[in-house]
């Protein structure tokens, strides 16, 4: 079943620069996805326009059964609620500690406190940082700190985990330990989109892959495909 379908997607800015055109594309529950192509060709305006940082010109975008483009603002909360974003430069809070980071996503829907504390522990457990729960984010490597914002992320328990280049402050070792992370959430049952410059990565996990260029799909290869092409 269709998680995510975008059917005949423009995106220009008030610029002039046409970022996406003409972009059709079905994700599926459950899968696990990259996204890569040259600097310029879409990928960042795409994943924005999933979580509605942007709105799309002309098109439909539906995530998750809700039109995401025809979303008001007021409205944006309710696309946000299924969704969680990890960025490169992991955005935590440096006076909180690495428990505050992650309850903090759950405390801005007013759960219980005892609701929060069982969530928080039990994700900090599944990304490894149990034992690191009193510690601050100047106390954490960037490996670290970036399993902290996928914590973070997926505490809600979102259908979508988008991944903006959530390895590209790290070095080859722990990108691997991160991507081993994203790999057990997945396999929990929550769809991942990772953008990626990082193609030894794309290579070895061995997932669907999609290429943009010029804001269009130039080739969509099926997971087990991509390790073979000389890119």
């Amino acid at each position: 079943m269709d998680l995510i379908r975008l059917t005949k997607v423009k995106k220009t800015y008030k610029t002039g620069v046409t970022a996406i055109q003409d972009l059709n594309l079905k994700i599926s529950k459950g899968d696990f996805v990259f996204i890569i192509g040259s600097t310029g060709c879409g990928k960042s305006t795409l994943i924005k326009m999933l979580y509605r940082e942007e709105k799309p010109t002309s098109g439909q975008i539906i995530v998750g059964g809700i039109d995401v483009g025809r979303l008001r603002n007021g409205k944006v909360y309710k696309i946000r609620r299924k969704i969680g974003v990890v960025f490169q430069d992991y955005k935590l809070l440096p006076k909180s500690t690495v428990y505050e980071n992650v309850a903090f996503a759950l405390e801005i829907f007013g759960l219980p406190k005892d609701e929060i504390h069982s969530k928080v522990v039990k994700v900090l457990e599944l990304v490894g940082l149990k034992n690191k729960i009193k510690n601050y984010p100047s106390q954490l490597s960037g490996g670290e700190q970036q399993r902290v914002a996928i914590a973070r992320a997926i505490v809600n328990g979102p259908k979508l985990l988008i991944c903006d280049e959530p390895t590209g402050n790290l070095d080859p070792n722990t990108s691997l330990e991160i991507m081993n992370v994203l790999e057990e959430i997945n396999k929990l049952g929550t769809t991942i989109i990772m953008v990626t410059h990082d193609i030894n990565i794309v290579k070895r996990m061995n997932k669907r892959v999609i290429v943009l260029d010029s804001g269009r799909v130039l080739k969509d290869y099926k997971k087990g495909t991509y390790q073979n092409e000389n890119i």
